[in-house]
């Protein structure tokens, strides 16, 4: 049975090896429990904002967006869409909106469980996480894709302007408004903790390694004799 666990989650930490270079072993595991910590802290702080400028509001109207819902100028932003045959932003993303922080945690206790995991199968668990922040960029953009690509046709200005796709980060333009998105705290804390993911992948490749390759030669000269 600790064969076939072994073959799961890799070779186990001899005491001895543990004591004289605890420091080796235990980077990987601080690295990614921050990480899990950095993603979890992110749910509760904005994602991304997009500032709508119109020659009716000079300052601008600001919508921002949480992993699960958004604020702002949201109804004044619907409004002006309304015209444009634009359907209203909390339309978007709902499924999305449901499973964000169950996932996020999720996402966040595989990371944790990685820690457990001493061969390459730790890289698979964190992948979720690693791969979060380029989701939701890419969530987003489908969206705003999907939002001015499928105007109504029936809408007052419908005929003055022609299907767009917003950009979900930087500088758009959709005839006389002007938008500018940008990242938020939020997604910024996701971006690092991808980076530290990186980084603690890294670490724990050369803890283990060295462990597992010893364990295969141990395996193989047992085949052998």
């Amino acid at each position: 049975m600790s064969t076939d666990m072994d073959k799961i989650l890799g070779p186990r930490v001899p005491a001895d090896e543990l004591k004289e270079h605890r420091a080796r072993y235990l980077t990987p595991t601080l690295i990614f429990a921050v990480a899990a910590i950095l993603l979890v802290i992110s749910m509760f702080l904005p994602y991304w904002s997009l500032t709508l400028h119109a020659p009716q509001y000079p300052q601008g109207l600001t919508v921002t967006a949480y992993v699960n819902h958004l604020e702002g100028d949201v109804g004044e932003i619907d409004g002006l869409n309304h015209y444009i045959g634009m359907r209203k932003l909390d339309e978007a993303a709902q499924f999305e909106k449901q499973v964000s922080l169950y996932g996020i945690i999720g996402v966040a206790l595989l990371m944790l469980a990685a820690v457990f995991v001493h061969n390459w199968w730790a890289a698979l668990l964190v992948l979720p996480a690693l791969g979060l922040p380029v989701f939701f960029i890419l969530d987003l953009q489908f969206w705003l894709a999907n939002f001015g690509q499928n105007l109504d046709p029936t809408a007052p200005l419908s005929s003055s302007v022609k299907p767009f796709v917003p950009p979900a980060l930087g500088m758009g333009k959709i005839a006389q408004f002007s938008t500018d998105a940008q990242p938020e705290i939020g997604l910024w804390l996701a971006i690092g903790a991808s980076v530290l993911i990186l980084i603690g992948l890294y670490f724990h490749r050369r803890a283990y390694k060295p462990l597992a390759d010893a364990q295969k030669q141990a395996r193989a000269e047992n085949k052998g004799g």
